[in-house]
């Protein structure tokens, strides 16, 4: 059998972490700043983990990433 091939669309989205989560960045940060508050442009800034929905399918993309 063929090995899997890593999505590169998703490798070049998402890292994992040390404990093996899924990391990813943040929509809604690419224009339209006027209208955000302060606030929620810095929280936008900080990554976050993937939902345990969205994981299941996306550690299949990403097999081989360390």
């Amino acid at each position: 059998m063929a090995k899997m091939k890593t999505h590169k669309g998703s490798a070049k989205r998402f890292k994992k972490t040390g404990t093996g989560k899924v990391k990813r960045g943040r929509s809604y940060t690419s224009h339209l700043f006027a209208n955000k508050t302060t606030k929620a442009k810095r929280h936008l800034r900080k990554a976050s983990l993937v939902s345990s929905g969205d994981y299941k399918r996306i550690r299949h993309m990403i097999t081989y990433m360390k």
